[in-house]
């Protein structure tokens, strides 16, 4: 497995309400269609419109490989919420790690674990990096 992590991102919300909001997928599709369109690239504005949410599952639209659905995994109340990958071309996790700062902050962590061939990590590094901090960073625009 290959662990991609990002920085940590402080957010002016207690852990306990981040976790709820990333636990409530009906609610974080709502979130995601909140994100300023000055935030993301344009030719990545569709996609958000393509985001199905589904009980315990979000389904986003893929690349070469077609869309990933991720199904709520393991959550531990208000530090960790995962979302495991569902026939995915290779098994993947992914992780928010929440650490209450105050009682109106927290910091957020986002991790991707991801069942790659050691040959293919070295092309993935950068891309996954790159991902997983952009993850982290959108999650200030969850309202």
């Amino acid at each position: 497995m290959a662990e991609y992590k990002s920085s940590p991102v402080s957010l002016h919300r207690s852990a306990e309400d981040l976790y709820k909001k990333l636990t409530n997928l009906a609610g974080l599709k709502e979130a995601i269609s909140g994100i300023p369109a000055d935030q993301i690239p344009e030719d990545k504005l569709h996609l958000l419109d393509e985001i199905i949410v589904e009980g315990d599952s979000i389904t986003i639209p893929g690349g070469p490989t077609g869309p990933i659905t991720l199904t709520r995994a393991e959550c531990v109340e208000p530090s960790s919420v995962s979302y495991k990958g569902v026939n995915t071309p290779v098994p993947l996790t992914l992780t928010a790690q929440i650490q209450s700062t105050g009682a109106d902050s927290c910091e957020v962590t986002v991790c991707v674990d991801i069942k790659v061939p050691a040959m293919l990590k070295p092309m993935l590094n950068g891309p996954m990096e790159k991902m997983v901090n952009e993850v982290a960073g959108h999650l200030r625009s969850l309202q």
